[in-house]
């Protein structure tokens, strides 16, 4: 049986906070009946509103107009925008995992995840009169992992389009501009996807109902998602996450329902399958969970966080040498998880290796997704660093 599938729950997330399972999808224009039971569930604590995803405030007009007009007489009105989001002497935007803010949010706050600076951007562009068009990323499944939840992460770009105000002939950006926020490198030659406004804006919704589910905040949560599933009912990871929320209200045959329905159309999709055998087990259908786990454990010999749950095992046991081994192993195939490389560092320096610990706590404070991230590993490896120097210098 896998242990690691009895407490987890995995769900998509966009950009570090949801993809998983968007690929194809049925063709439907409404969610099918039954799938939602708002009679289990209180009103929501927190405005949900379509309009709020890309609405644009009085400050970000303000910018607009003092920090980017004077240049679109001289510019194509994306290179305006680009530069804006390039210099941090303009916005100062900051990278934050944390939530998913909306555009205007987002611009508040100076910080988001790639989720929120796409609409934070979309924004923009829309008021400066770009079109836009939406770009799903293939890219390597990312997976975190928070309290007894997983989450699969995903990206997503835009690409600008043309500025009819711009020179014809002088312009190396006349037919389309396409803005990423993570470096180029990561995501080249990858395959991408068009999707449109509203599935984007199912993206960011899901999301939300995601760190709702995460603090515990269930109304609040399912109150997210049936919003998103209205805004696009073919958003397959939608249902995987009512399913996720359903199943943590104690209403079984509810996410199985919602589970199946994403198994119908994607029989090899294995955030679904997981969490369907969840299921089968709280309803105590051993055998249908042993076929179906057979069958999960075929597309996945190795379940994401395998390798990291068996290197903590061999740290508890004081087995470093093992534990540096699976470590390793789990950030070959996921480089930028930022845990991943924080426990490498201790294994590192259980093994007395104080050059690779450091080095290892310096990429998980590189890759960590939040300030408070970002600050522990800081101290950590100012910690670590300043053990290194008290150690006696090798003669040669």
């Amino acid at each position: 049986m896998n242990a690691l599938l009895r407490k987890l729950l995995p769900l998509g997330i966009i950009c570090s906070a949801a993809l998983g399972g968007c690929a194809s999808s049925p063709t439907v224009s409404t969610v099918p009946p039954q799938m939602f039971q708002d009679q289990w569930f209180a009103p929501a604590t927190q405005g949900i509103d379509v309009s709020d995803v890309f609405a644009v405030s009085p400050a970000m007009r303000e910018f607009i107009d003092k920090d980017m007009s004077h240049q679109s007489f001289r510019k194509d009105r994306r290179e305006a925008l680009v530069d804006a989001l390039e210099r941090k002497s303009k916005l100062k935007i900051e990278y934050d995992s944390s939530t998913t803010r909306t555009a205007s949010e987002a611009f508040a706050a100076r910080s988001g995840n790639c989720m929120s600076l796409v609409l934070m951007t979309a924004a923009f562009a829309k008021e400066l009169g770009l079109s836009v068009r939406y770009r799903n990323v293939y890219v390597d499944p990312s997976w975190s992992r928070s309290n007894d939840f997983m989450f699969l992460s995903g990206h997503v770009n835009l690409t600008l389009g043309e500025d009819r105000q711009a020179v014809r002939g002088t312009n190396i950006m006349a037919d389309g501009l396409t803005i990423d926020f993570v470096p180029p490198d990561s995501i080249r030659n990858q395959r991408a996807m068009e999707v449109g406004e509203q599935t984007i804006i199912a993206m960011f919704m899901n999301n939300r109902a995601a760190e709702n589910l995460h603090d515990g905040q269930l109304d609040n949560a399912y109150a997210w998602i049936r919003e998103a599933l209205r805004q696009d009912p073919k958003y397959l990871t939608g249902y995987n996450t009512l399913g996720v929320i359903y199943r943590r209200h104690g209403n079984t045959e509810a996410a199985e329902r919602a589970f199946r329905y994403v198994l119908d159309a994607e029989p090899a999709n294995t955030q679904a399958m997981s969490n369907m055998v969840l299921v089968l087990k709280d309803q105590h259908r051993s055998d249908e969970a042993r076929v179906l786990q057979a069958r999960l454990d075929q597309l996945q010999p190795y379940p994401p966080f395998r390798y990291f749950d068996y290197g903590i095992a061999a740290m508890k046991a004081g087995e470093y040498e093992a534990a540096r081994g699976f470590f390793t192993k789990e950030i070959e195939r996921s480089a930028y998880y930022h845990e991943f490389h924080f426990w490498l560092a201790l294994a590192n320096f259980g093994l007395g290796d104080v050059k690779q610990a450091s080095k290892q706590l310096a990429l998980a404070m590189e890759n960590s997704t939040t300030a408070k991230d970002h600050d522990l590993y800081a101290a950590k490896l100012a910690w670590l660093n300043a053990q290194a120097r008290k150690q006696p210098q090798k003669m040669n």
